[in-house]
């Protein structure tokens, strides 16, 4: 018997990176809950030179007004190590793969394979928080 793990292609929120503004290496994700506040959905495996360069095109950093200013962000699920992230304007919407196990009503259990930048999509456009890894926008 062999496992198959299904993937899904969906959309979140560009909200943080590691690496540098000119050469990001992963992407922190989010989607906007009901109330209208960024939440964590997970982080991208690192980012291959072509979509470095292609995110690094569309980052702009932001002040401490950004909504995720004062978290931290786990390295990975469970682990007290922590990312050094940097907070970027969160406008830039990312095409993810997404395997379909979700922990706490919307984050991804695993990390996302970012697929490519959804120039043509809002903010607004993107599944809310808690909408599941099948939820696509329109």
């Amino acid at each position: 018997m062999d496992k198959v793990r299904r993937r899904d292609t969906t959309e979140a929120v560009i909200g943080a990176i590691t690496g540098t503004l000119a050469r990001p290496q992963l992407l922190v994700l989010g989607r906007y809950d009901d109330e209208g506040r960024l939440r964590s959905v997970g982080r991208t495996v690192p980012l291959r030179p072509a979509q470095s360069r292609q995110v690094a095109e569309h980052l702009t950093a932001v002040g401490p007004d950004h909504p995720w200013t004062g978290v931290r962000f786990a390295a990975a699920c469970g682990s007290r190590d922590v990312l050094d992230a940097i907070l970027v304007h969160p406008e830039l919407v990312a095409e993810i793969s997404a395997d379909r196990a979700v922990d706490r009503g919307g984050v991804f259990r695993h990390p996302l394979r970012f697929q490519r930048l959804r120039l043509d999509v809002t903010v607004g456009d993107v599944p809310r928080f808690g909408a599941g890894p099948t939820a696509a926008a329109g």
